[in-house]
């Protein structure tokens, strides 16, 4: 290449995208709501409005498995736990730094 050359892609940091200021964790809009839709007539906990990587939601979910005791996933950023936990991830969540706030009956 030659010196003083343009190059639009120079560099690795040009090509990466800039990182979107995180919300602090206590400004998120966590949701906790219990829903049976599209589940087979089962009963689940949906937490949804988290807004952090995707290592931390994997953590988030263990954390919240071992305390209900019941098994769960991550399914499009949304962590679903199986059976009616709201009480205890309302409870898990505010301990994690969190607001978060029942939605739905």
């Amino acid at each position: 290449m030659a010196k003083g050359g343009w190059q639009e892609f120079s560099s690795a940091e040009s090509l990466a995208r800039p990182q979107a200021s995180a919300t602090p964790k206590a400004q998120q809009r966590v949701r906790v709501q219990r829903t049976k839709a599209g589940k087979g007539g089962k009963l689940v906990t949906a937490i949804t409005g988290l807004a952090i990587p995707e290592a931390e939601l994997k953590a988030l979910l263990k954390q919240l498995k071992a305390e209900a005791g019941t098994g769960g996933t991550v399914k499009e950023g949304v962590i679903e736990l199986q059976g009616d936990q709201v009480s205890t991830a309302l409870a898990a969540l505010e301990r994690a730094g969190f607001r978060p706030k029942q939605a739905g009956g």
